[in-house]
């Protein structure tokens, strides 16, 4: 066993497996510390990747060349692409997932890597020589030296289970807490926090009754998340949904008084955006039912999850309230839900690179930042697992701007305003989501990855194949016209007005209800030209032509906006010394250390009126 790495990861979830995966395809001799090797890319909770945003995410680790997309294909017993009936911003795709297969996936991926290192341990201190990161301590009191550290603890720091007015210690059900690591660095000067998060019970399936639930199965034809095209399962698992009711609302109620929530007992803050269901009971008092989704967790199991039922509720209340809601009358417990409070570091001490402002060579990713789901910390273990690679071959840093990527708007999001609660990744956080699209992450961020070396030649040219033809096919629907003989009859289907005389393909595309899936049904000149390309060049032609106005204007104001990213901020500077700046604007300028004045901008508390400040100093 080797003593020596370029690279140590500290844990081995979402985050750090793809931090590994990514060090170790670039070259560095990676370490990947996990306290369960049987639990590598554990789905702690719900058995699902992708969704509002996440999706995109997920697509965007995939163009860069990360695993995450083609472990969630691989692995996926249901997929469907969420706001169809909106606009193409907000196409969201999303799979649930064999919770086994996938975690068994991942493994074999990073096994296959043979500058990956495995260790079953916990780590109970980081070495610090002189200022500089030089390893770890086990557990098990074994050293190991490395030249860089990616933290990606997850739930674990401190780790506290919660059920009614049980608590124990643990970073999920089964497994052990663990302690050190916080104490450690906030003795070295770090601000640490507390954050809550939370499951629902797992049921057996045989005991539900489906009959008495709406079934949702899964889109007709999968597009998965991978842009590799990897062989999509031919058959799929439909999901359930049903609902609480005002008897199951008043059950719940009668076990406030030992939720460790409203008792005071957790001190951390929950996820706004997925609250549990007695969160969900007091804060919506007016409603008389909830939605709960009933997903299967895998092929050869009956395990299900309940998604939308997250409690720490005792469990004998929990188990009386489901017996109250249709389907669920005669149904068996394999474990209760349970709410889980953990240490984690308010990452506005990170640079963004998601090195530590503090010591060179550490780098946070994932839920220790206090962000919440597998795939905003599948993205920052793979950022964070690039840049650790970058720096230590001196290269520059692979930073991704806000116009060009989810996984920029988050790390962007997190470094300059940090988080008080879990951090959950929207499409409105977006300020170009209409730029950041699911269908074109490849043609956004391949290249860019290619350059260092992580997305490999078989992608780029893929890519570049790829905007050759849609470029192709825009062509085609811009010269090409259609006569009233031809175009009338298909208008008249979707009840759009009729034309009188010849028009361009492109302005049909501009009308509501007509798409290029439709006109190529309908119109046989159409589909005969068309046939060359598959489904996602067209869709992604059509997007580009329905939205052509809007991207163009998005661009033109990403690009405004991106001016103030090429002014750089002195890494010496010392705001306190710039007395025109505000006192606030001193204050958060030098505990964030911004790079740029475009990232300065973005900082609460600093004005319009700073931001003319810091460019007449740093703009010349």
């Amino acid at each position: 066993m080797c003593k020596f790495y370029d690279i140590i990861i500290v844990g081995a979830g979402h985050a750090g497996c793809e931090a590994a995966h990514a060090a170790a395809t670039l070259g560095s001799r990676v370490l990947l510390i996990t306290m369960d090797m049987g639990k590598i890319a554990q789905m702690s909770c719900n058995p699902a990747m992708g969704g509002i945003a996440k999706g995109q995410i997920i697509r965007e680790i995939d163009a860069i060349g990360g695993l995450s997309g083609i472990v969630s294909d691989q692995s996926m017993v249901q997929f469907r692409m969420l706001n169809r009936s909106k606009g193409a911003a907000m196409w969201s795709p999303r799979s649930q997932n064999d919770r086994s297969l996938f975690s068994a996936l991942w493994r074999g991926y990073l096994e296959g890597c043979s500058n990956i290192d495995f260790w079953q341990d916990s780590v109970k201190q980081i070495i610090i020589e002189k200022g500089i990161i030089a390893g770890v301590i086990t557990g098990l009191g074994i050293t190991f030296k490395s030249k860089a550290i990616v933290l990606t603890n997850g739930t674990f720091l401190n780790g506290i289970i919660h059920i009614g007015q049980k608590q124990f210690g643990g970073g999920r059900m089964g497994d052990p807490a663990s302690s050190g690591i916080t104490e450690q660095l906030v003795s070295l000067g770090f601000q640490s926090g507390r954050m809550k998060t939370g499951t629902p019970p797992r049921i057996d399936g045989r005991s539900i009754d489906y009959t008495k639930m709406e079934e949702q199965k899964g889109d007709e034809i999968p597009s998965g998340f991978s842009f590799k095209k990897t062989q999509l399962p031919k058959n799929q698992l439909s999901c359930w949904i049903t609902y609480t009711n005002e008897k199951v609302h008043a059950v719940l109620r009668t076990g406030f008084d030992e939720s460790p929530m409203y008792s005071g007992r957790i001190r951390g803050l929950g996820p706004r955006y997925c609250p549990s269901i007695e969160d969900k009971i007091n804060r919506f008092a007016e409603r008389d039912r909830h939605q709960i989704f009933v997903e299967p967790e895998g092929w050869s199991t009956c395990e299900t999850y309940l998604n939308g039922f997250s409690t720490s509720l005792p469990d004998h209340i929990q188990m009386k309230a489901l017996s109250l809601i249709p389907g669920f009358e005669n149904a068996k417990m394999f474990r209760p839900g349970y709410a889980i409070e953990y240490d984690y570091f308010p990452p506005t001490q990170l640079k963004n690179t998601l090195e530590t402002h503090m010591f060179e060579n550490l780098y946070f990713a994932g839920q220790i930042n206090g962000t919440t789901g597998y795939e905003e910390a599948a993205c920052q273990g793979l950022m964070a697992g690039i840049n650790a690679h970058l720096k230590l071959r001196e290269q520059k840093p692979f930073i991704l701007k806000r116009s060009e990527a989810y996984i920029g708007v988050l790390i962007d999001d997190l470094i300059n305003k940090g988080t008080e609660e879990p951090y959950r990744m929207f499409t409105s956080r977006a300020e170009y989501r209409i730029l950041l699209r699911q269908d074109n992450a490849d043609i956004r961020l391949t290249k860019l990855a290619y350059k260092i070396g992580l997305a490999d030649n078989s992608r780029l040219v893929k890519v570049e194949s790829k905007e050759a033809n849609i470029k192709s096919i825009i062509r085609y629907l811009h010269k090409t016209g259609i006569t009233p003989n031809a175009a009338n009859p298909v208008l008249s289907d979707v009840d759009s007005s009729s034309i009188n005389q010849q028009v361009k393909l492109s302005s049909l595309l501009l009308r509501p209800r007509i798409n290029l899936d439709y006109l190529i049904q309908k119109v046989d000149f159409i589909a005969k030209e068309l046939a060359i390309y598959n489904r996602e060049e067209l869709l992604s032609a059509e997007i580009l032509v329905k939205y052509d106005g809007y991207i163009t204007r998005e661009k033109d104001l990403a690009d405004k906006i991106n001016r103030l990213e090429n002014v750089r901020i002195s890494t010496d500077v010392d705001f306190h010394k710039l007395t025109s700046l505000s006192a606030e604007a001193r204050e958060k300028l030098t505990k964030i250390k911004p790079a740029t004045i475009g990232q300065a901008s973005r900082i609460s508390g600093v004005s319009p009126s700073d931001i003319s400040i810091l460019l007449v100093q740093f703009g010349r």
